[in-house]
């Protein structure tokens, strides 16, 4: 880490990049190879890898509650203790509930990690490109803004972060899920793919797929030159992963940033403020608060990107007032914070299936079997906008029959230590229409440590979400039967926003000024050398997993800034 502190000179770089993440880390990687100095903020701490990942190697037994959150950690933290990954083995790389306190006008479930690599440490790593299909589909069925680029524009750009991150996948021919630059796929089992030919037998649109996934199977010169390996698929990943062997900011963007010589890495600075100069009429630089001393910093940079994940950058920018932009920065149409979506995740169904007991597979395998959206692709079918991406996975787990409690010795041993018979998930990841009601603002009543207002949000469901849920609980009932399963159970958990961790919007990409915040390169309308390239920059959210979009949006309007910073237009 290299640390600057001798006057405005040494608070001056070439560009500023807000935030470590997945969108973070790659602003970094592509303006530091451009040879832009560098300076990236991440509020929460330094997080190095290998060093920094004390339980990535620890076995059950190493951990005083095997691995289980004592009662009082999940009294404590209602909110973080519903994420799938908060755990005693993770519980250092996520925000306490305590610790940055939110309004919830609604319920919203705000799941964080502040550290360097913020959540790219804590992802599920599942990496899908858009379609066609989803950046023209609010112009073809009138909702949210026209997005001002189509997939052609961002292909390209796909490719390049592909090859990097590494992404294990198999070239399906499907017009939409567009095919990869990939590495070697996993393997379906043998019940998954009995499960896949019935399904595609009996629907002639609806294809089935091994999941595609931020991992490396078989290494290509690229990863090893990151200093990264293969895939041990230990399904440890949220701890950290001494292997490198899937894809963070701390493995991957953020070393190889730091090997240019162009990268300054400043962690526990908490962006207060993007400061505004009139006479330019553009950004000049960003107010930081220490975290731990609460002492103000001014930095100063030709451009300046802001990836502090989607709300916390909404937040930023709300909290950016100048004369100029009293409403927050960039925000002339008074559109900032608005028209937030994310990701329906209620729907998901149990079954088992008879048989295949003489099967198994090996290891953990770190992505499941995939549906992409069949609903309204070509044309509106249905009473619902829009429709929802599938998941599913057949496993045999052990302690899956009953035993007689009063069993002792060899025989219950032998017992439990049998695999089970085969269980099946399945889950739906649904497109949420980005709605102005749905929206994040400042509590000015409420300040958090750093004097900042607090994040206030008002996000929810609507009747499309529900249609389009019980459209998924009946296909999948439907799907599951004809493919065989038994046992078929479905059920709505009924969870808030914000569980599904793909919240986008309230900085949207768009043509008109007047109904949109950012341009086609992902410039402020308003301020342009103000880039917005996390998930807050999103007109929609499709169906598909967001980050590899972010990445290629980031590495696509990175390397814009950079060739139009070095012709002097910015």
């Amino acid at each position: 880490m290299n640390i600057n502190s001798n006057g405005t000179d040494g608070h001056t770089y070439d560009a500023i990049v807000i935030g470590s993440g997945i969108s973070g880390g790659w602003a970094a990687k592509e303006l530091c190879d451009q040879g832009l100095k560098t300076l990236v903020l991440e509020r929460g701490r330094n997080v190095t890898h290998l060093k920094d990942y004390p339980t990535a190697t620890k076995d059950p037994w190493d951990f005083p509650h095997r691995g289980h959150l004592p009662l009082t950690v999940k009294t404590e933290n209602p909110i973080a203790e519903k994420c799938y990954a908060f755990s005693e083995a993770t519980s250092h790389f996520f925000v306490k509930d305590k610790e940055h306190p939110y309004v919830q006008e609604k319920p919203f479930d705000w799941i964080r990690g502040y550290q360097v690599g913020g959540k790219s440490l804590l992802w599920a790593r599942q990496t899908q490109r858009w379609s066609k299909f989803d950046f023209e589909g609010p112009a073809r069925d009138g909702f949210a803004v026209d997005w001002p680029i189509r997939y052609d524009d961002i292909a390209p750009w796909y490719s390049h972060v592909e090859a990097f991150a590494g992404i294990a996948g198999n070239k399906d021919g499907l017009e939409t899920l567009p095919d990869g630059d990939f590495l070697p796929p996993w393997e379906m089992n043998v019940v998954e793919k009995t499960i896949q030919k019935r399904i595609m037998a009996a629907y002639h649109d609806r294809h089935v797929v091994i999941g595609r996934c931020a991992h490396l199977t078989k290494p290509k010169d690229i990863h090893l030159q990151q200093g990264r390996g293969q895939c041990q698929a230990r399904s440890l990943c949220d701890r950290g992963c001494p292997f490198g062997g899937y894809f963070s900011s701390n493995s991957s963007t953020l070393p190889w940033a730091a090997k240019t010589g162009n990268l300054t890495l400043r962690p526990d600075s908490v962006v207060h403020s993007i400061i505004y100069d009139e006479k330019k009429g553009k950004a000049s630089g960003v107010k930081v608060i220490d975290a731990h001393t609460k002492k103000v910093t001014e930095y100063y940079a030709k451009i300046i990107f802001v990836n502090a994940a989607t709300l916390n950058t909404n937040l930023i920018l709300l909290n950016s007032t100048s004369s100029r932009f009293p409403q927050g920065l960039g925000n002339d149409n008074g559109l900032l914070g608005k028209y937030i979506a994310f990701h329906n995740y209620r729907g998901s169904l149990s079954a088992s299936m008879d048989g295949y007991l003489d099967s198994y597979y090996y290891g953990r395998r770190p992505t499941a079997v995939m549906m992409p959206n069949f609903r309204n692709v070509y044309k509106q079918e249905t009473d619902f906008l829009r429709g929802y991406m599938t998941f599913y996975t057949a496993t045999r787990a052990g302690w899956g029959h009953q035993t007689d409690a009063e069993q002792v010795g060899a025989n219950f041993k032998d017992s439990i230590a049998e695999a089970g018979n085969w269980g099946i998930y399945m889950m739906m990841q649904g497109e949420t229409i980005p709605k102005v009601e749905n929206m994040v603002s400042l509590n000015h009543d409420q300040k958090d440590e750093w004097g900042m207002p607090l994040l206030s949000f008002s996000v929810d469901y609507d009747d499309n979400d529900l249609k389009l849920l019980n459209d998924f609980l009946q296909q999948g009932a439907e799907m599951l039967d004809k493919a065989g399963c038994k046992n078929i159970t479905t059920n709505d958990s009924k969870q808030a926003p914000g569980l599904d961790i793909h919240e986008v919007g309230g900085v949207r990409m768009g043509k008109d000024p007047k109904i949109s915040l950012l341009n086609n390169w992902n410039q402020l309308h308003s301020c342009p050398n103000v880039f917005v390239t996390d998930g807050a920059c999103m007109t929609s959210t499709g169906t598909q997993n967001p980050s590899l979009t972010f990445m290629a949006l980031t590495a696509r309007a990175a390397n814009y800034a950079a060739n139009e910073l070095k012709k002097g237009a910015l």
